[in-house]
């Protein structure tokens, strides 16, 4: 069938490869079981759809509607014309690739590029990329593979240079409500004079993503390269969205497509995930949180033992030196759980940091001590103590605010200008006791379902935490924009119960 000519309309539709036409177009008939080419005039650029539906009212004969993220990988806008080629439905060329791992023959790095060229050009369909991930899940690949697949993720992608500078950074494996140690560590560092451009995610499963804190505190967390070559050279550090920067697009895909949805996330594939970012930000020295423990993802020492001496091995060959920290990860960080709370925490422990959780700052004085060690800035088992020095002097609280205002947030670090929900509700302690134990994954379903992270005032905060409790005496206070969010929260902590609680007296006989 011969090329066709359609104008673009432009619609908030899911899933992303999916094209919409007028009920008396052909084009529906025709492509079902195929698939479409779309194909921008203005820049040639094509995409390749899986999915096409047909509705009476919404189009008009010869228009086409895609989606947001379609319409802007095309570089397209309403109106504009592109041309909608009918294709075989075929495999992706590299699925044979696929197909040889899932026998567990090893793959070449050209292979593993192939792969991962199929994906960024949209020529792999969802199906495709899922038996990618499911044979990472059950046939994990070697250190020599992820060391590949890594590299190759990052090269598809735009790589930022930082000229002659040294690059630090801090990640997370995550699994842990709370954990805004970022916006800590970053200016930590920063105020030592190193360098740390750090990209953050948004939330995908939690309460919050770091770009979301920082939002919440009202700082813009898009940047270009150039911009973020420009305000770190000023300020040595900022906290910015990964996800406008077009970094390892090939991992976004996979994250969007196959492994939110699904919700696993192999460890071969976690690995090559984090190093292909620090690549593509040319990061020379990394600190990855571990945190362990019930819950989290790694559920012991021994485990997370195994995952950070690979890691190290893998980053060695990428030319990144790695250390990693094994955290405790029993329980949320601070009190404070969703990105307007977990806000106000983390400047409130910049400002006041001797009155803050001790998770919060000890931690986050632990993974920058470690940086600070390995850039040779502190001696090693000095790292710590200068890092403490660093935020209690109130040097990161200065460097805190100075990265906020270049990122257009407001001039001053005032914790109690951030909004909160303004609906809210306490749970009380249903009797004196203990508390022993939070569940870290039912306390994450509590916060996200009071709105969080979409609603940047919603969330849970601990009025108690790990501690002794009397009956009728508050221990969580839960926060919405939405009375009918707060019932649904309220309703799912009842059901999931997630602080367990001991009487001093546990028995009587």
């Amino acid at each position: 069938m011969s090329t066709m000519t359609y104008n673009v309309r432009v619609f908030d539709i899911m899933p992303e490869n999916t094209a919409i036409v007028h009920f008396t177009e052909q084009l529906y008939a025709l492509a079902k079981n195929r698939k479409l080419k779309i194909e921008s005039h203005s820049n040639r650029k094509g995409v390749y759809i899986e999915h096409i539906i047909c509705l009476k009212n919404l189009l008009k004969p010869k228009e086409i509607g895609i989606s947001k993220s379609l319409a802007h990988e095309l570089k397209v806008s309403d109106g504009e014309e592109v041309s909608v080629e009918i294709l075989s439905y075929t495999p992706a060329d590299s699925y044979t690739f696929i197909r040889k791992r899932m026998d567990g023959v090893t793959l070449t790095k050209k292979e593993i590029d192939a792969i991962i060229d199929d994906i960024v050009n949209t020529r792999m369909s969802d199906i495709e990329m899922t038996s990618l991930i499911l044979t990472l899940y059950f046939k994990e690949f070697d250190i020599s593979e992820i060391t590949d697949l890594a590299r190759s993720i990052a090269e598809h992608g735009e790589i930022i240079d930082f000229g002659d500078n040294i690059v630090f950074d801090k990640h997370s494996i995550g699994g842990v409500p709370g954990n805004k140690v970022s916006l800590l560590i970053v200016p930590i560092i920063a105020a030592a004079g190193l360098l740390i451009p750090k990209t953050s995610s948004r939330a995908i499963t939690s309460p919050s993503g770091t770009a979301d804190t920082m939002e919440a505190i009202g700082c813009q967390v898009s940047f270009t390269a150039d911009e973020i070559k420009k305000i770190t050279k000023k300020t040595k550090g900022m906290i910015v969205w990964g996800g406008s920067l077009n970094l390892a697009p090939a991992d976004d895909i996979l994250i969007s497509k196959v492994e939110y949805p699904l919700k696993i996330n192999p460890r071969s594939m976690m690995m090559a995930s984090i190093l292909a970012k620090k690549i593509a930000m040319n990061v020379n020295y990394l600190v990855l949180d571990i945190p362990t423990g019930k819950g989290t993802k790694m559920a012991s020492q021994e485990e997370a033992a195994v995952f950070a001496r690979d890691f190290k091995e893998i980053a060695r060959r990428l030319g990144i030196r790695a250390e990693s920290g094994i955290t405790y990860g029993g329980t949320p960080v601070g009190h404070a759980i969703g990105p307007a709370l977990e806000a106000r925490e983390a400047i409130e422990a910049l400002l006041h940091p001797a009155s803050a959780p001790k998770s919060l700052t000890v931690k986050s004085c632990r993974l920058a001590g470690i940086l600070l060690e390995i850039s040779g800035k502190a001696l090693e088992g000095q790292g710590y103590n200068m890092a403490k020095e660093i935020l209690y002097s109130g040097k990161a609280a200065q460097k805190f605010a100075e990265i906020v205002r270049e990122q257009h947030g407001p001039e001053t670090l005032d914790p109690n200008s951030i909004e909160l929900g303004q609906y809210t509700a306490e749970i009380m302690a249903p009797s004196e006791g203990w508390i022993v134990e939070i569940d870290n994954k039912a306390i994450t379903e509590v916060a996200r379902a009071a709105g969080a992270p979409y609603d940047k005032g919603a969330g849970v905060y601990f009025i108690k935490k790990i501690d002794s409790v009397n009956a009728g005496e508050p221990i969580i206070r839960i926060y919405s924009n939405s009375e009918s969010r707060l019932d649904a929260a309220l309703a799912l902590y009842q059901q999931l119960q997630p602080i367990t609680m001991e009487s001093m007296l546990l028995n009587r006989i």
